[in-house]
Protein backbone atom coordinates (compact mmCIF):
# COMPACT_ATOMS: atom_id res chain seq x y z
CA UNK A 1 0.00 0.00 0.00
CA UNK A 2 1.10 3.57 -0.59
CA UNK A 3 3.15 4.87 2.31
CA UNK A 4 0.83 7.87 2.74
CA UNK A 5 -1.45 5.87 5.01
CA UNK A 6 -0.49 5.78 8.65
CA UNK A 7 2.90 7.52 8.25
CA UNK A 8 2.33 9.33 11.51
CA UNK A 9 0.43 7.85 14.44
CA UNK A 10 -1.06 9.90 17.26
CA UNK A 11 0.04 9.53 20.86
CA UNK A 12 -2.15 7.88 23.47
CA UNK A 13 -4.89 9.87 25.13
CA UNK A 14 -4.43 10.02 28.89
CA UNK A 15 -6.56 11.00 31.86
CA UNK A 16 -6.63 14.77 32.12
CA UNK A 17 -6.09 15.31 28.39
CA UNK A 18 -8.37 17.67 26.46
CA UNK A 19 -10.62 16.34 23.71
CA UNK A 20 -12.40 18.68 21.30
CA UNK A 21 -15.85 17.77 19.98
CA UNK A 22 -16.42 18.88 16.40
CA UNK A 23 -19.48 19.13 14.12
CA UNK A 24 -17.61 18.69 10.87
CA UNK A 25 -20.54 17.00 9.14
CA UNK A 26 -24.08 17.25 10.53
CA UNK A 27 -24.84 19.96 13.08
CA UNK A 28 -27.59 18.35 15.16
CA UNK A 29 -25.56 18.52 18.39
CA UNK A 30 -26.29 22.23 18.61
CA UNK A 31 -30.01 22.00 17.86
CA UNK A 32 -32.24 22.70 20.83
CA UNK A 33 -33.84 19.25 20.87
CA UNK A 34 -30.44 17.51 20.80
CA UNK A 35 -28.45 19.54 23.30
CA UNK A 36 -29.35 17.10 26.09
CA UNK A 37 -27.68 14.36 24.09
CA UNK A 38 -24.54 16.44 23.61
CA UNK A 39 -24.40 17.12 27.34
CA UNK A 40 -24.93 13.44 28.15
CA UNK A 41 -22.13 12.37 25.81
CA UNK A 42 -19.75 15.02 27.10
CA UNK A 43 -20.40 13.97 30.69
CA UNK A 44 -19.92 10.31 29.80
CA UNK A 45 -16.54 10.97 28.20
CA UNK A 46 -15.44 12.87 31.28
CA UNK A 47 -16.66 10.26 33.74
CA UNK A 48 -15.56 7.10 31.92
CA UNK A 49 -12.11 8.25 30.75
CA UNK A 50 -11.29 11.18 33.03
CA UNK A 51 -10.68 13.60 30.16
CA UNK A 52 -11.50 17.28 29.75
CA UNK A 53 -14.01 17.85 26.96
CA UNK A 54 -14.66 21.08 25.05
CA UNK A 55 -16.62 21.94 21.90
CA UNK A 56 -14.88 23.58 18.96
CA UNK A 57 -15.99 27.21 18.41
CA UNK A 58 -18.79 26.40 15.94
CA UNK A 59 -19.68 22.88 17.09
CA UNK A 60 -22.94 23.96 18.72
CA UNK A 61 -23.99 26.54 16.14
CA UNK A 62 -26.80 24.28 14.91
CA UNK A 63 -27.75 22.41 11.77
CA UNK A 64 -28.81 25.38 9.65
CA UNK A 65 -25.71 27.49 10.30
CA UNK A 66 -23.27 24.64 9.74
CA UNK A 67 -25.02 23.53 6.55
CA UNK A 68 -24.87 27.08 5.20
CA UNK A 69 -21.27 27.63 6.33
CA UNK A 70 -19.03 24.65 5.51
CA UNK A 71 -16.07 27.00 5.91
CA UNK A 72 -16.94 27.29 9.63
CA UNK A 73 -16.59 23.53 9.96
CA UNK A 74 -13.17 23.70 8.33
CA UNK A 75 -12.16 26.52 10.67
CA UNK A 76 -13.08 24.30 13.63
CA UNK A 77 -10.85 21.49 12.41
CA UNK A 78 -7.92 23.82 11.84
CA UNK A 79 -8.52 25.37 15.29
CA UNK A 80 -8.55 22.01 17.06
CA UNK A 81 -5.44 20.76 15.29
CA UNK A 82 -3.44 23.91 15.93
CA UNK A 83 -4.60 24.31 19.54
CA UNK A 84 -1.73 22.97 21.64
CA UNK A 85 -4.08 22.28 24.55
CA UNK A 86 -6.19 19.86 22.47
CA UNK A 87 -4.96 16.25 22.44
CA UNK A 88 -7.63 14.68 20.25
CA UNK A 89 -10.83 15.27 18.30
CA UNK A 90 -14.09 13.31 18.33
CA UNK A 91 -16.85 14.01 15.82
CA UNK A 92 -20.32 14.83 17.11
CA UNK A 93 -22.08 12.89 14.35
CA UNK A 94 -22.05 11.93 10.70
CA UNK A 95 -24.27 13.47 8.05
CA UNK A 96 -24.06 13.63 4.27
CA UNK A 97 -21.96 16.55 3.07
CA UNK A 98 -18.43 16.50 4.49
CA UNK A 99 -17.20 16.84 0.91
CA UNK A 100 -18.38 20.48 0.96
CA UNK A 101 -15.80 21.29 3.65
CA UNK A 102 -12.78 20.05 1.72
CA UNK A 103 -12.10 23.22 -0.32
CA UNK A 104 -11.55 25.16 2.91
CA UNK A 105 -8.98 22.95 4.64
CA UNK A 106 -5.22 23.29 4.75
CA UNK A 107 -3.75 19.82 4.32
CA UNK A 108 -0.46 20.96 5.83
CA UNK A 109 -2.19 21.78 9.11
CA UNK A 110 -3.38 18.17 9.31
CA UNK A 111 0.06 16.88 8.30
CA UNK A 112 1.93 18.98 10.84
CA UNK A 113 -0.39 18.38 13.80
CA UNK A 114 -1.02 14.63 14.19
CA UNK A 115 -3.81 14.06 16.70
CA UNK A 116 -6.45 11.44 17.33
CA UNK A 117 -9.42 12.14 15.05
CA UNK A 118 -12.36 9.74 15.38
CA UNK A 119 -15.78 9.39 13.79
CA UNK A 120 -17.82 7.27 11.40
CA UNK A 121 -20.48 7.36 8.68
CA UNK A 122 -20.00 10.57 6.62
CA UNK A 123 -16.73 11.03 8.50
CA UNK A 124 -15.39 8.43 6.03
CA UNK A 125 -14.40 11.34 3.78
CA UNK A 126 -12.06 12.52 6.52
CA UNK A 127 -10.41 9.11 6.73
CA UNK A 128 -9.27 9.71 3.14
CA UNK A 129 -8.23 13.30 3.87
CA UNK A 130 -6.09 12.27 6.83
CA UNK A 131 -4.57 9.43 4.79
CA UNK A 132 -3.69 11.95 2.08
CA UNK A 133 -1.92 14.00 4.76
CA UNK A 134 -0.06 10.93 6.00
CA UNK A 135 -1.83 10.91 9.37
CA UNK A 136 -3.66 7.99 10.96
CA UNK A 137 -7.35 8.63 11.67
CA UNK A 138 -9.75 6.41 13.57
CA UNK A 139 -13.01 5.03 12.25
CA UNK A 140 -15.15 4.68 15.34
CA UNK A 141 -17.91 6.05 17.56
CA UNK A 142 -19.29 9.56 17.21
CA UNK A 143 -20.39 11.44 20.30
CA UNK A 144 -24.16 11.53 19.74
CA UNK A 145 -24.16 7.86 18.84
CA UNK A 146 -23.02 5.50 20.18
CA UNK A 147 -21.08 7.31 22.93
CA UNK A 148 -24.19 9.15 24.14
CA UNK A 149 -26.54 6.22 23.57
CA UNK A 150 -29.44 6.11 26.04
CA UNK A 151 -29.08 4.54 29.50
CA UNK A 152 -25.38 3.60 29.43
CA UNK A 153 -22.38 3.11 27.20
CA UNK A 154 -22.16 -0.58 26.30
CA UNK A 155 -19.02 -2.44 27.45
CA UNK A 156 -17.97 -3.49 23.91
CA UNK A 157 -17.78 0.10 22.65
CA UNK A 158 -16.13 1.33 25.84
CA UNK A 159 -13.46 -1.37 25.69
CA UNK A 160 -12.79 -0.73 22.00
CA UNK A 161 -12.19 2.99 22.60
CA UNK A 162 -9.97 2.30 25.59
CA UNK A 163 -7.90 -0.33 23.79
CA UNK A 164 -7.37 1.70 20.62
CA UNK A 165 -6.96 5.27 21.92
CA UNK A 166 -5.82 4.98 25.53
CA UNK A 167 -3.28 2.16 25.20
CA UNK A 168 -0.13 1.64 23.12
CA UNK A 169 -0.46 -2.14 23.29
CA UNK A 170 -1.18 -4.17 20.15
CA UNK A 171 -4.93 -4.34 19.60
CA UNK A 172 -4.90 -8.00 18.53
CA UNK A 173 -8.00 -10.08 17.93
CA UNK A 174 -11.15 -8.04 17.36
CA UNK A 175 -13.97 -10.29 18.46
CA UNK A 176 -17.58 -9.91 17.37
CA UNK A 177 -19.95 -8.33 19.87
CA UNK A 178 -22.19 -10.70 21.81
CA UNK A 179 -25.35 -8.68 21.14
CA UNK A 180 -26.38 -5.60 19.20
CA UNK A 181 -29.18 -3.09 18.82
CA UNK A 182 -30.23 -0.43 16.33
CA UNK A 183 -28.93 3.10 16.74
CA UNK A 184 -31.37 4.85 19.06
CA UNK A 185 -31.87 8.60 18.65
CA UNK A 186 -34.82 8.85 21.06
CA UNK A 187 -34.43 9.51 24.77
CA UNK A 188 -35.69 6.10 25.91
CA UNK A 189 -35.40 3.90 28.95
CA UNK A 190 -33.65 0.56 29.32
CA UNK A 191 -36.79 -1.49 28.68
CA UNK A 192 -37.30 0.16 25.28
CA UNK A 193 -33.89 -0.87 23.94
CA UNK A 194 -34.07 -4.26 22.24
CA UNK A 195 -30.80 -6.20 22.15
CA UNK A 196 -30.37 -9.11 19.72
CA UNK A 197 -27.96 -12.01 20.23
CA UNK A 198 -25.17 -11.87 17.66
CA UNK A 199 -24.25 -14.84 15.49
CA UNK A 200 -20.63 -13.68 15.12
CA UNK A 201 -18.55 -13.24 12.00
CA UNK A 202 -19.44 -15.04 8.77
CA UNK A 203 -16.99 -16.05 6.06
CA UNK A 204 -18.73 -15.11 2.83
CA UNK A 205 -15.95 -16.40 0.58
CA UNK A 206 -12.22 -17.00 0.50
CA UNK A 207 -9.57 -19.22 2.09
CA UNK A 208 -6.26 -18.98 3.89
CA UNK A 209 -4.85 -16.00 5.78
CA UNK A 210 -4.47 -12.52 4.29
CA UNK A 211 -2.86 -9.42 5.74
CA UNK A 212 -2.89 -5.81 4.67
CA UNK A 213 -3.22 -2.20 5.72
CA UNK A 214 -6.83 -1.42 6.49
CA UNK A 215 -8.81 1.40 4.94
CA UNK A 216 -12.43 2.26 4.21
CA UNK A 217 -15.74 3.20 5.79
CA UNK A 218 -19.04 4.09 4.14
CA UNK A 219 -19.15 3.78 0.38
CA UNK A 220 -21.38 6.82 -0.14
CA UNK A 221 -18.95 9.43 1.22
CA UNK A 222 -16.08 7.82 -0.68
CA UNK A 223 -18.13 8.06 -3.85
CA UNK A 224 -18.77 11.75 -3.17
CA UNK A 225 -15.06 12.60 -3.13
CA UNK A 226 -14.19 10.72 -6.31
CA UNK A 227 -12.53 13.11 -8.70
CA UNK A 228 -11.05 15.20 -5.91
CA UNK A 229 -7.43 15.17 -4.83
CA UNK A 230 -8.47 13.35 -1.66
CA UNK A 231 -9.77 10.14 -3.18
CA UNK A 232 -6.94 7.56 -3.10
CA UNK A 233 -5.29 6.47 -6.32
CA UNK A 234 -5.46 2.86 -7.50
CA UNK A 235 -2.06 1.90 -6.07
CA UNK A 236 -3.22 2.96 -2.60
CA UNK A 237 -5.52 -0.07 -2.46
CA UNK A 238 -2.88 -2.64 -3.40
CA UNK A 239 -2.73 -5.38 -0.73
CA UNK A 240 -5.26 -3.44 1.35
CA UNK A 241 -7.95 -4.93 3.57
CA UNK A 242 -10.98 -2.89 2.61
CA UNK A 243 -13.66 -2.15 5.23
CA UNK A 244 -16.89 -1.13 3.58
CA UNK A 245 -20.50 -0.35 4.42
CA UNK A 246 -22.55 0.04 1.27
CA UNK A 247 -25.86 1.81 0.83
CA UNK A 248 -27.74 3.68 3.52
CA UNK A 249 -28.44 1.60 6.64
CA UNK A 250 -32.05 2.11 5.58
CA UNK A 251 -31.35 1.86 1.85
CA UNK A 252 -31.66 -0.70 -0.91
CA UNK A 253 -29.50 -3.52 -2.22
CA UNK A 254 -29.47 -1.82 -5.62
CA UNK A 255 -28.01 1.38 -4.12
CA UNK A 256 -25.25 -0.69 -2.55
CA UNK A 257 -24.50 -2.34 -5.89
CA UNK A 258 -24.15 1.04 -7.59
CA UNK A 259 -21.63 2.08 -4.94
CA UNK A 260 -19.64 -1.12 -5.37
CA UNK A 261 -19.52 -0.56 -9.11
CA UNK A 262 -18.26 2.99 -8.69
CA UNK A 263 -15.53 1.91 -6.27
CA UNK A 264 -14.55 -0.95 -8.56
CA UNK A 265 -14.22 1.48 -11.47
CA UNK A 266 -11.86 3.51 -9.27
CA UNK A 267 -9.66 0.43 -8.77
CA UNK A 268 -10.49 -0.34 -5.14
CA UNK A 269 -10.90 -4.10 -5.48
CA UNK A 270 -8.38 -4.90 -8.22
CA UNK A 271 -5.43 -5.79 -5.98
CA UNK A 272 -6.97 -5.63 -2.52
CA UNK A 273 -6.08 -8.40 -0.05
CA UNK A 274 -9.43 -8.78 1.68
CA UNK A 275 -12.77 -7.23 2.54
CA UNK A 276 -14.66 -6.80 5.81
CA UNK A 277 -18.26 -5.69 5.80
CA UNK A 278 -21.24 -5.42 8.12
CA UNK A 279 -24.20 -7.71 8.54
CA UNK A 280 -25.75 -8.93 5.28
CA UNK A 281 -29.12 -10.45 4.58
CA UNK A 282 -29.36 -13.23 2.01
CA UNK A 283 -30.17 -10.89 -0.88
CA UNK A 284 -27.26 -8.59 -0.05
CA UNK A 285 -24.80 -11.45 0.29
CA UNK A 286 -25.86 -12.98 -3.01
CA UNK A 287 -25.50 -9.61 -4.70
CA UNK A 288 -22.02 -9.11 -3.28
CA UNK A 289 -20.79 -12.58 -4.28
CA UNK A 290 -22.18 -12.13 -7.80
CA UNK A 291 -20.58 -8.69 -8.09
CA UNK A 292 -17.17 -9.93 -6.93
CA UNK A 293 -17.23 -12.90 -9.30
CA UNK A 294 -18.55 -11.39 -12.50
CA UNK A 295 -17.80 -7.66 -12.25
CA UNK A 296 -14.79 -7.11 -9.99
CA UNK A 297 -13.31 -10.48 -11.07
CA UNK A 298 -12.32 -11.14 -7.45
CA UNK A 299 -13.92 -14.49 -6.71
CA UNK A 300 -10.71 -15.19 -4.76
CA UNK A 301 -10.85 -12.31 -2.28
CA UNK A 302 -11.61 -13.28 1.35
CA UNK A 303 -14.74 -11.56 2.66
CA UNK A 304 -15.70 -11.46 6.34
CA UNK A 305 -19.14 -10.11 7.23
CA UNK A 306 -20.94 -8.94 10.37
CA UNK A 307 -17.97 -6.89 11.61
CA UNK A 308 -18.87 -4.20 14.15
CA UNK A 309 -17.94 -0.93 12.45
CA UNK A 310 -21.32 -0.17 10.85
CA UNK A 311 -24.50 1.74 11.72
CA UNK A 312 -25.57 -0.18 14.79
CA UNK A 313 -24.57 -0.42 18.45
CA UNK A 314 -22.03 -1.49 19.70
CA UNK A 315 -19.09 -0.38 17.61
CA UNK A 316 -15.37 -1.06 17.51
CA UNK A 317 -12.59 1.38 16.58
CA UNK A 318 -10.49 0.82 13.45
CA UNK A 319 -7.16 2.67 13.13
CA UNK A 320 -6.78 3.55 9.47
CA UNK A 321 -3.59 2.22 7.91
CA UNK A 322 -2.89 -0.33 10.63
CA UNK A 323 -1.85 -3.83 9.54
CA UNK A 324 -4.79 -6.20 9.84
CA UNK A 325 -5.45 -9.89 9.18
CA UNK A 326 -8.35 -12.05 8.09
CA UNK A 327 -7.98 -15.74 8.94
CA UNK A 328 -10.56 -17.63 6.90
CA UNK A 329 -10.14 -20.98 8.63
CA UNK A 330 -10.63 -19.47 12.09
CA UNK A 331 -13.09 -16.78 10.92
CA UNK A 332 -11.16 -14.09 12.80
CA UNK A 333 -10.24 -10.46 12.28
CA UNK A 334 -7.08 -9.14 13.92
CA UNK A 335 -5.42 -5.71 14.09
CA UNK A 336 -1.72 -6.42 14.35
CA UNK A 337 -0.57 -3.02 15.63
CA UNK A 338 -1.45 -0.61 18.40
CA UNK A 339 -3.85 2.17 17.57
CA UNK A 340 -1.65 4.87 19.10
CA UNK A 341 1.91 5.22 20.39
CA UNK A 342 3.33 6.35 23.74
Amino acid sequence: MSNNTGEQTSTTIKRGDTIALISISGGRAGDEDMLYRYEAGKKRLEEVWGIHVIPTPNALAGSNFLYEHPEARAEDLMWALQNTEVNGIICMMGGDDSYRVLPYIDLNVIKNNPKVFMGFSDITSWMAVFAKAGIRAYYGPNLLTPIAQPVALDPYTEQAITKCLFSAETIGNVSACSEYTNIEWRNVGKDEIKWVSNTGYRLVQGSGVVQGRIFGGCAGPLRQIMGTEFFPGQDFFNDCIIMLETGSPYGSTLAGLHELRALDAAGMFRHAAGLIIGQLNEEEENMLVKFLKYEARREDIPVLSNVDFVHRTPMTVIPMGAMAEIDCSRTTFTIMESGVVE
